[in-house]
């Protein structure tokens, strides 16, 4: 069913490129096209509250392993990269608001299969427009696709920041965790999942699970609090609200930047407690949302210059990612890294290389490289130059389809399920 949907896509806009003679410029074919699909569209309704799906273990390991059994190394890699919309359509964006699918959107989405899109406030006008943007998109991927966005309330807020999504927000998470009742965090988890399912999104970049420590972090308006304990409290109960709604949560920034010295979109960013330290404050709240069930977590970019022997960003540490994050504190969901377009990643390492990196590192999702292309032919061409086993690539892989199945991303009545 996507293939004949995906085909007929195509088959539209080649009609429509046809249609216009080579003085036209590729403006007016896109215009001509987002018309096109506007006026064939009915206005898009609410989803329905999300369900989970349920699947038993067998089943869904089963599942699981087929879909992934089944996908060719290409779409295998695809399923690892987590993008904004611009890296479907590197324009110039005072020409492209990135507010609808083009066919340079179709193109990359056929030739880089991404697992997953994230939208921003420039992505967003209103409900209609967003509704049918996320349908768009779904619709001409093979496999179904995350579709995230940042809405942890107050500061980082893409949605409750404009009155016409109609997406409550709740204000910084400071305010939250003073008042300490873990339930108002877990109303925050229940209305945001039901809001953001109503408008196609399956995860949310929240909660953030970082204890404020220090001023230079910038954390603490978007921390619940500078007491573990709360944290832990806050970030357990929005997890499970949230994902009962059927909408994933992500837990950030491993291994906590409420500490750290620096802004990881500008700079190099240092931590420099010891893993003492860590383990006693700052690892507690994401164990505790690991435990309540979380879907994803977050890996930032910070260095921790008295635990690591080698200076990195954290997203790119071996020792930060497996042993400590999958190993120490046993998260078997889907680890993810922070933006790879901040400069604390570009001024290091190239597309290619950090992408490598970070799987090597036991990262099974990359968010946002600084280019799509280049990260993931990098990918591949280690994989294929033995540098890294597909055995490693399948092991994220299923992770990330899992998670799809288990959130009814992918359902049983999909077409991609023989």
């Amino acid at each position: 069913m996507r293939k004949a949907i995906i085909a007929a896509v195509m088959a539209v806009l080649v009609l429509l490129t046809g249609c216009f003679g080579a003085g036209n410029t590729r403006e007016q074919t896109e215009k001509a096209t987002r018309n096109t699909a506007r006026e064939n569209r009915e206005p898009e309704p609410d989803r329905e509250e999300g369900q989970p799906q349920e699947l038993d273990e067998v089943t869904l390991d089963g599942v699981t392993n087929d879909l992934v059994n089944g996908m060719t190394l290409e779409q295998k890699i695809g399923q690892m990269f987590f993008v904004n919309v611009d890296l479907l359509d590197p324009a110039d964006g005072a020409a492209y608001d990135y507010q609808e699918i083009s066919s340079t959107m179709l193109d990359a989405l056929q030739k880089y299969p991404v697992g997953g899109v994230v939208l921003f406030s420039k992505n967003i006008i209103n409900r209609k427009q967003t509704k049918t943007f996320i349908r768009n998109l779904q619709d001409v991927s093979e496999v179904p696709l995350f579709i995230g966005v940042d809405e942890e309330g107050g500061t980082v807020t893409r949605l409750g920041s404009n009155p016409k999504m109609k997406v409550k927000d709740f204000g910084d998470m400071e305010k939250i965790g003073a008042g300490g009742d873990p339930e108002k965090a877990q109303e925050i988890g229940d209305t945001l999942g039901k809001q953001l399912y109503k408008l196609g999104f399956n995860v949310d970049f929240a909660p953030v699970a970082d204890v404020y420590g220090t001023k230079q972090s910038g954390m603490k308006e978007r921390s619940f609090s500078a007491d573990k304990a709360v944290v832990a409290e806050m970030v357990k109960a929005e997890v499970k609200a949230m994902q009962k709604q059927n909408v994933s949560a992500t837990l950030k920034h491993f291994p906590g930047i409420g500490s750290s010295v620096g802004d990881t979109h500008l700079e190099t960013s240092y931590c420099s407690k010891t893993i003492r330290q860590l383990r006693k404050k700052d690892f507690l709240p994401f164990q505790e949302g690991i435990d309540a069930g979380a879907d994803f977590v977050m890996v930032a970019h910070i260095v921790l210059n008295r635990v690591q022997d080698k200076k990195e960003p954290s997203s790119v540490s071996r020792l930060v990612v497996h042993d400590i994050l999958r190993e120490e504190l046993g998260f078997d969901g889907v680890i993810i890294t922070d933006a790879f377009n901040m400069k604390a990643i570009t001024n290091e390492y190239t597309a290619a290389r950090a992408a490598v990196a970070a799987v090597e590192a036991g990262v099974d999702v990359v968010l946002m490289p600084e280019k799509l292309g280049e990260a993931y032919q990098g990918l591949l061409d280690a994989v294929k130059g033995g540098e890294i086993s597909e055995k490693t690539i399948d092991r994220s892989v299923k992770r990330i389809i899992r998670t799809k199945l288990s959130r009814g991303v992918i359902s049983l009545d999909s077409g991609i399920i023989k």
